[in-house]
């Protein structure tokens, strides 16, 4: 079995592949400090498991992870990252990972999540899990309030609450699997429904009505 972990701080992949060591002697931990990198390993080597950082140089985790998916959708991929919120977790786990540990999780509960994960089932922290819940509840009512008002399609819809985060045309194309011309005939659409006159006005008020 082949576990690749992806982590651009030496110190921290290190510790991270020292303590994957107890899985087993049959278990082989590889390393790469970023998505090129990654991708090369992932395309030469057989990968059972991949252990990604969000916070990545170059090409971030958010964005790595679709195209992963995408390239190499037999690969299980836990998301390992500081950044815990329920927005940050929902969106990962919506974008196709199998699992998501914080940083400030014990080893104990990585090497548990990672065995789950290895056995085909998906790993959230059931606090996290409870969490995600009561937020994606109040965002779904956000969001049919908006679309609703605004006369918005689903796709529109999903476009525009990427737009409100200050994510790229190119970026929104890769996390919901579209072209990038498809996202911009979208944006185009949001536009006019919304009565504005660009992106940023359009963001400004999807972000107001979340807050709302």
């Amino acid at each position: 079995m082949q576990i690749l972990i992806v982590e651009d701080h030496a110190l921290v992949r290190e510790g991270l592949i020292a303590t994957l060591k107890v899985l087993g002697r049959g278990v082989r931990i590889l390393g790469a400090a970023d998505a090129t990198e990654a991708s090369q390993i992932l395309e030469q080597e057989d990968i059972d498991l991949m252990l990604l950082d969000l916070m990545l140089p170059g090409t971030k985790g958010q964005t790595f992870l679709p195209v992963v998916r995408r390239r190499f959708p037999t690969v299980p991929v836990v998301v390992l990252s500081a950044l815990d919120d329920p927005d940050t977790v929902a969106g990962v786990m919506k974008n196709g990972a199998s699992g998501f540990i914080s940083k400030s999780a014990s080893s104990e509960e990585l090497l548990d999540a990672l065995q789950q994960v290895l056995a085909g089932d998906v790993y959230v922290h059931p606090d996290m899990r409870d969490a995600i819940s009561r937020r994606s509840s109040a965002k779904a009512e956000s969001g049919r309030s908006v679309a609703k008002r605004f006369g918005l399609t689903a796709g529109q819809e999903r476009v525009l609450d990427h737009l409100a985060e200050g994510t790229s045309n190119r970026q929104i194309a890769e996390l919901l699997g579209l072209t990038e011309g498809t996202v911009k005939i979208h944006v185009s659409a949001i536009i006019k429904a919304l009565k504005v006159t660009n992106r940023a006005e359009a963001a400004l008020i999807a972000s107001r009505k979340k807050k709302a």
